[in-house]
């Protein structure tokens, strides 16, 4: 598993999956997982560009992938830093 990039330079999209992932934290529903269909349908993001920007945070460490469709939220170093 990748080190967590903590320089990795978030954008308005990268933020946007990240918000969804993170989705039902402060709740007893489930988060932290989902696959590409459930971030197209719960962004504005069209598929390529939810592709594009989950290649991008799994990169910097900020995701995972725990399967073949399946990611998972790892951390976000920019909330430690608060």
């Amino acid at each position: 598993m990748a080190d967590v990039n903590p320089d990795f330079d978030a954008t308005d999209d990268t933020d946007e999956l990240l918000d969804a992932l993170k989705d039902g934290r402060d709740t007893d529903d489930p988060w932290g997982r989902a696959n590409p269909r459930y971030l197209i349908e719960h962004t504005s993001l069209d598929k390529g560009n939810v592709e594009y920007q989950l290649r991008r945070l799994t990169d910097a460490g900020w995701v995972r992938k725990i399967s073949r469709g399946l990611y998972e939220f790892v951390d976000d170093p920019r909330e430690s830093a608060q």
